[in-house]
């Protein structure tokens, strides 16, 4: 299981780690935490070196109810960051988390290798063709609705059916743009009650029948933190519990705030699958 990024194929087989970026004054997590330069390049070095293989920039809030952002001011929040990391940091691999194909191809222009889609295409009808002509992996999420309306569509006959569906078809429009490299993400927390973003992870292994790699993101969420009765800020041991769990049942992207300790599940789990 490899995709080609800039040139490169990178095998899957062991599971990869994606740090967050976000350059955003309101992400749930790490809203307004990188205002300078030097913030941003201090956060790129210790997910580097604590061997994150990818950096995913997000310019947009996707939290529930985020204020919507102009496309202005998406792009001046993205594209300076990937020219500032690519200057320091030239053979980063960095993934963009958009939905705008504007800002996709801007992003790709820049020298970022791959797009990160919340909407597989949903929300900007000819994201799927740029990709396609743009040449590089796509990963495509499950949501209904959008950030500011997902909450109010959560009801399934058979989530899992249902996840598996959306992506067969996503795929196969995925195909046809001639997108080679395709990454699923079963989009925890969107559009999904805490008990069904529950239910999702303990069947997540039946998604494996798409025959795409998985992306998984639970880092420091609110199925984890509403859980635990605590805070974003105090979820990191929830979220090293469910990333192990995660690995277990097929995920081959851990997308993560914290690269260090998602990386020690990676080691773990490598060694515990190991023959």
């Amino acid at each position: 299981m490899t995709i080609n990024c800039k040139g490169k194929l990178l095998d899957l087989e062991s599971p990869r780690v994606m740090g967050i970026l976000n350059i955003t004054p309101d992400s749930f997590y790490d809203g307004g935490k990188y205002k300078d330069e030097s913030d941003i390049l201090n956060q790129v070095e210790n997910m580097v070196t604590h061997g994150a293989t990818f950096i995913d920039i997000g310019g947009y809030s996707s939290r529930p109810g985020a204020s919507e952002v102009s496309l202005d001011e998406e792009t001046n929040r993205v594209i300076p960051v990937i020219e500032l990391i690519l200057k320091h940091y030239s053979n980063a691999l960095i993934s963009v988390d958009t939905f705008r194909s504007e800002i996709a191809k801007k992003s790709i222009e820049a020298g970022a290798c791959m797009i990160n889609d919340i909407s597989a295409g949903y929300l900007d009808e000819k994201m799927i063709a740029t990709v396609g002509k743009l040449g590089v992996p796509y990963i495509m999420m499950h949501m209904r609705g959008t950030p500011k309306t997902m909450q109010q569509h959560t009801h399934y006959e058979d989530l899992i059916k249902e996840i598996n569906f959306y992506f067969a078809e996503r795929i196969a429009k995925a195909h046809e743009a001639k997108i080679n490299d395709i990454i699923v993400d079963p989009g925890f927390g969107f559009a999904k009650t805490l008990v069904q973003n529950f239910k999702l992870l303990n069947k997540m292994e039946l998604m494996q029948i798409i025959g795409k790699p998985i992306l998984a993101g639970v880092s420091r969420k609110s199925m984890i933190y509403k859980t635990l009765k605590t805070t974003s800020e105090h979820a990191l041991n929830g979220t090293t519990a469910l990333n192990m769990v995660l690995l277990q049942k097929g995920a081959r992207i851990l997308r993560v705030h914290d690269v260090k300790e998602a990386m020690e599940c990676v080691t773990l789990f490598n060694q515990l699958t190991s023959k």
